[in-house]
């Protein structure tokens, strides 16, 4: 019933009508002048903009177990003929009819009970963003008489190429085949992370060689860090007080290059996750720590240096640091797990489950219920996923392949 609550008798003047015994409500403005006609494709409509809050029950169509009947409780204020009283609440309850709710109403219903009448941020994919935010919107702000959300972050598609990516085009991947090395794990999930999320992202082996080819300078200036702080950390040399090292806080231009692309990154942080600007300020600080590897290089290959040169220690500990910093964001220093399909998982033909045998009381149910579901059984075969979990398991079906084992 906390679906329902949202009830159209709520909602703003003229923002709500019944038809064939459901709910709908307009989600144009009031006083647009767009003609209202009726929808070709559903003649219960008013107007092509309506859309339905409350579905009525059609027994041609419906099951029995995926629909309500509730009754729910509505405060409403009687008046008084005395003015000087205040108006009166009194709970009612309505019966709203035989149902189940529309497509729209379930989030604005579960938004204003977990989050209430006006919440911060609501995510999604750009295809989403109408009809289903567009109602979510009119049902919501037209129950609740306040604006319905402050930020909206819709998410572009993943392209194959220029091509939307989907089955139907043959040109559908899987993460699992489309990165089947730990490399290519890392390179993807940076390629996702660097671009801006509203845009679509193309999917192509030049643009996953790109995002490799980022992450092995990441990777390589970072282990040259790690090597000099080491050297610097067991050596006499590398003293703060000696006048050769060019460390000082005045004079390290890699702590100001450093200190300026990290107020750049917040600021491209906050400006709608402009994580292709954050990356540039990323490797910005990358570039400054590589040129002072190259000038000390450079200056032990001429001969007629008096001293050893030495690096601005300080400096790379700053890019240390800011790297660390920058990573909470990008995620991109880890390593992946090295496991078989999914972790803690096996197939019928595996032998273990997170290091351990599957019971062979289980392996025998899944395969019954393989049988079943083959015979079109669907009772038996739900009867023994349901004993599967009895006993501490769960069976996940593959399409093309063995089903999945796994420890609940």
């Amino acid at each position: 019933t906390n679906l329902v609550q949202l009830d159209p008798d709520q909602l703003k003047k003229g923002a709500s009508s019944t038809t064939g015994g459901g709910g709908a409500q307009r989600a144009a403005a009031a006083g647009s002048g767009m003609a209202l006609d009726a929808d070709e494709y559903d003649a219960e409509k008013e107007g092509v903009r309506d859309f339905c809050l409350w579905k009525a029950y059609k027994p041609e169509f419906d099951r029995e177990d995926a629909i309500w009947d509730p009754v729910v409780e509505v405060v409403v204020k009687t008046a008084n003929t005395n003015e000087e009283e205040e108006e009166e609440e009194v709970v009612q309850t309505r019966h709203i009819g035989k149902g189940r709710p529309g497509w729209h109403l379930e989030c604005s219903a579960m938004a204003r009970k977990y989050l209430g009448p006006t919440i911060d941020l609501h995510a999604g994919g750009i295809d989403l963003k109408f009809p289903h935010h567009e109602n979510e919107i009119a049902q919501s702000e037209g129950a609740n008489c306040a604006p319905f959300c402050n930020c909206w972050v819709h998410n572009g598609f993943v392209n194959i190429g220029d091509e939307k990516m989907s089955k139907s085009k043959g040109n559908f991947l899987t993460l699992r085949k489309a990165c089947p090395t730990a490399e290519d794990v890392r390179a993807y999930r940076y390629l996702v992370v660097s671009s801006q999320y509203r845009n679509p992202l193309s999917f192509t082996e030049a643009a996953l060689g790109a995002a490799k080819g980022a992450l092995k300078r990441l990777d390589r200036i970072q282990a040259m860090i790690d090597d000099a702080l080491k050297l610097a950390s067991s050596s006499d040399d590398t003293n703060e007080d000696d006048s050769s090292n060019s460390s000082s806080v005045t004079t390290s231009v890699i702590v100001a290059t450093v200190e300026k692309e990290l107020a750049n990154f917040e600021v491209a942080i906050a400006d709608d996750l402009s994580m292709p600007r954050a990356s540039a300020c990323l490797f910005s600080i990358v570039k400054a720590a590589e040129k002072e590897f190259k000038r000390v290089a450079k200056l032990k290959k001429e001969e007629d240096v008096e001293e050893t040169p030495s690096l601005d220690m300080l400096g790379l500990v700053r890019v240390q640091e800011a790297l660390k910093q920058m990573d909470q964001v990008f995620g991109i220093y880890y390593e992946v797990p090295q496991v078989k399909g999914e972790e803690g998982a096996a197939g019928i033909g595996d032998d273990n489950v997170n290091g351990g045998a599957i019971p062979e009381d289980v392996m025998d149910l899944v395969v019954q219920r393989t049988v079943a579901k083959d015979a079109k059984d669907w009772e038996l075969a739900d009867s023994l996923r349901a004993k599967i979990t009895e006993l501490g398991f769960a069976v996940k079906d593959v399409k093309g392949g063995d089903p999945i084992v796994s420890k609940v």
